[in-house]
C-alpha cells in the first residue's frame, strides 16, 4: 500500500505516547513492504524539510507564521488563548502547507498514488480531510485522546469542532482501546466508522533479561534506593490529568505500612512546582524524587527494569503505552480505572493472570491501597511481573497491531 501518515509528532519531535506510536507503526509498515509517507511538523523551521528514515519518506514542509492573519478570523474563544494563540496558527499553518505539498506537488506534480491517508488526532487530521477532498484518497481519523477527555471535560471548542467534523468526514475512526470507543459514540462519532486498535510494545526492545543485574542497580543507587527498599515509578507528563499529585499525597499511607519505599516520578509538564511543592509541604524529602525532564528510550527502559512497581493513577487514559512498556519489563502496575481509561483493558487485576492492580486515580487512599496490595508479597508482585510481560507479547506486540491497521485500512480502501 501507499500510505500516508499527518502526525504533528515524529522524530526528533516527540512530546508523549501519539509520536511514539506514529514513529513505531511507520517503520513496521515500511518493513512489510509499503510505501510509508510521513507529514510532520518543522519545529521552528530548523529541521531537514526531506529526509528518508528506515524507508519512511519523512516531509517537513516550512510553516509560515500566520498567527496575525488568522487572529483576524479568530472568534472570541481562540483569542481567549493569548500568547498560546500561536501554537493553534502553528498548527493549522502545518496542516495546510503539508496538504499542498502532498497534493500539488507529490500526487498531481510527481504523479504518486496514494491508497489512504490515516490523521493522528486534531493536530493532524485538518491536513487530511483537505487531502482527502482533492484527491479523493479514503481517511482515516486515527483518534489517540479527545479535547473533552484532556481537558476533564473543559477545553477549547473549536478543537472540540475539529475533532467532531474530522470523524464525519472521516470513511474509518480508529482509536485505541473499547474505552475510548464508547468516549467517541457519546461525542457523536458514527458507530459504524468506528474501529478499535490497540497501541502495542516492542517487546525485543523492552525486556528484562537485557538489562544487567550491575544496570539495575547502578539505576537504583543513583536514587539512593538500597537492595532491600522498593523503589515504586511514575513516567508520564506532569499534568493534573495523569493524578501524579494524587500519586504523592498517597505516598505517607504507603510509607506508614512500608517505610522502606521510595518514588521517583519523571516527566515534564505544567504540574512541576505543584508537585515539588506537595513533596515539602508532606515532608516527603528523600521519599519522592522527582526528575523534571524528557529521557531517551534507553534511560526510560532502565528506570522500568530498576522499579519494582509501575504506578500510573491517570484520571483520563485513551490506552497509555507506559502502561505496556511497564508491562513487557515485567513490572506489576497499578493503573487508574475510572471513566475513560485503557489501562484498565490491559491490566488484568485478579485470578491466575493478575499482572496488576485497578485503583480509584481521584482517590490518594485507593491509590496508597493498590500500591500496598502489591508490595505486601513480593513473591506475588513477581508473578503479576511474569503474568504482565507475557499478555503484553502475546497481546500488544506491535507486530500484532501492524497487522490489525493493515486489515483496518483495507477494509475502508
Amino acid at each position: 500500500m501507499n500510505i500516508v501518515h499527518f502526525s504533528w509528532e515524529f522524530p526528533p519531535v516527540i512530546y508523549g505516547g501519539l509520536g511514539t506510536f506514529v514513529t513505531e507503526i511507520t517503520c513496521r509498515q515500511a518493513g512489510l513492504g509499503n510505501n510509508v509517507t510521513v507529514f510532520s511538523l518543522n519545529r521552528e523551521n530548523r529541521l531537514s524539510t526531506y529526509e528518508r528514515v528506515s524507508g519512511i519518506d519523512i516531509y517537513r514542509p516550512n510553516t509560515l507564521d500566520l498567527t496575525s492573519t488568522f487572529y483576524l478570523c479568530a472568534d472570541h474563544e481562540l483569542r481567549s488563548w493569548g500568547p498560546y494563540f500561536k501554537f493553534f496558527a502553528d498548527v493549522l499553518s502545518y496542516n495546510i502547507m503539508s496538504a499542498s505539498q502532498l497534493v500539488d506537488t507529490l500526487a498531481r506534480k510527481n504523479g504518486k498514488k496514494f491508497d489512504i491517508i490515516e490523521g493522528h488526532d486534531w493536530l493532524g487530521i485538518m491536513g487530511g480531510m483537505i487531502a482527502k477532498k482533492e484527491l479523493g484518497v479514503p481517511l482515516i481519523f486515527h483518534v489517540h485522546s479527545t479535547e473533552v477527555g484532556r481537558s476533564i471535560g473543559r477545553g477549547s471548542h473549536t478543537i472540540k469542532d475539529i475533532e467532531f467534523e474530522g470523524g464525519q468526514i472521516a470513511d474509518g475512526v480508529i482509536t485505541v482501546s473499547n474505552a475510548m470507543s464508547d468516549e467517541l459514540l457519546k461525542l457523536g462519532f458514527p458507530p459504524d466508522k468506528i474501529r478499535v486498535c490497540w497501541n502495542g510494545v516492542d517487546p525485543d526492545k523492552y525486556d528484562p533479561n537485557k538489562i544487567s543485574h550491575d544496570e539495575r542497580m547502578q539505576m537504583r543507587r543513583r536514587y539512593g534506593a538500597n537492595d532491600n527498599e522498593n523503589l515504586l515509578f511514575f513516567i508520564g507528563r506532569l499534568v493534573s490529568v495523569k493524578g501524579v499529585d494524587n500519586l504523592v499525597k498517597a505516598m505517607p499511607r504507603v510509607l506508614k505500612e512500608f517505610p522502606n519505599t521510595k518514588l521517583v516520578i519523571l516527566g515534564v509538564g505544567d504540574m512541576e512546582n505543584n508537585i515539588r511543592s506537595l513533596i515539602e509541604n508532606y515532608g516527603l524529602q528523600g521519599k519522592v524524587m522527582l526528575r523534571a525532564e524528557f529521557v531517551n528510550e534507553k534511560e526510560r527502559i532502565l528506570h522500568y527494569a530498576a522499579s519494582d512497581v509501575v504506578v500510573l493513577p491517570s484520571l483520563y487514559e485513551p490506552f497509555g503505552i507506559v502502561c505496556t512498556e511497564g508491562m513487557s519489563m515485567a513490572k506489576p502496575v497499578v493503573v487508574g480505572a475510572r471513566g475513560t481509561n485503557g489501562m484498565r483493558e490491559q491490566i488484568i487485576s485478579s485470578g491466575e493472570k493478575q499482572c496488576g492492580i485497578h485503583i480509584d486515580p481521584y482517590s490518594p487512599e485507593d491509590i496508597a491501597w493498590g500500591i500496598i496490595q502489591v508490595l505486601k508479597s513480593k513473591d506475588k508482585a513477581i508473578q503479576m511481573g511474569k503474568n504482565a510481560r507475557e499478555r503484553a507479547i502475546e497481546v500488544f506486540s506491535l507486530d500484532a497491531v501492524t497487522n490489525r491497521l493493515i486489515g483496518i485500512y483495507k477494509e475502508f480502501i
